[in-house]
């Protein structure tokens, strides 16, 4: 299956998606941004530890179906950036399974990975 990347997501929060098949995941890079907005209600997309730059044929991360999305505005402190706010964009998940990367292509500058659903004993996140 074809599916959309969300890469660079934190360990912990992959670990907890896959204890408890319903997670909220907050993103904040411009690239998860983006790539939340490309996404609707019932589709999958693919988590893994890996940043964008790393993933190849043969990263491993989650399948996750897409249950409800937001988008807002946070505004930061101004110590911290020469920006007063952040996009920020919740998803809601339920897990789907494991997928190992078969394939990498770009379109639109998003990443897009041919995945192949994997048994949990097959996955060596580590």
């Amino acid at each position: 299956m074809e599916l959309l990347v969300l890469g660079g997501i934190a360990r912990r929060t992959l670990d907890q998606l896959l204890r408890n098949p319903y997670r909220t995941v907050e993103v904040r890079s411009a690239r998860n941004v983006i790539v939340t907005r490309k996404l609707k209600p019932g589709e999958r997309v693919f988590l893994t530890y890996e940043t964008p730059q790393d993933i190849t044929r043969g990263t491993e991360g989650i399948i996750a179906e897409v249950l409800k999305m937001e988008e807002m505005e946070q505004r930061i402190p101004w110590e911290e950036s020469d920006e007063r706010e952040i996009t920020v964009c919740r998803i809601q998940l339920r897990l789907v399974g494991l997928g190992k990367v078969i394939e990498v292509s770009s379109e639109d500058n998003v990443m897009k990975v041919k995945v192949r659903e994997m048994l949990p004993h097959e996955m060596a996140m580590g």
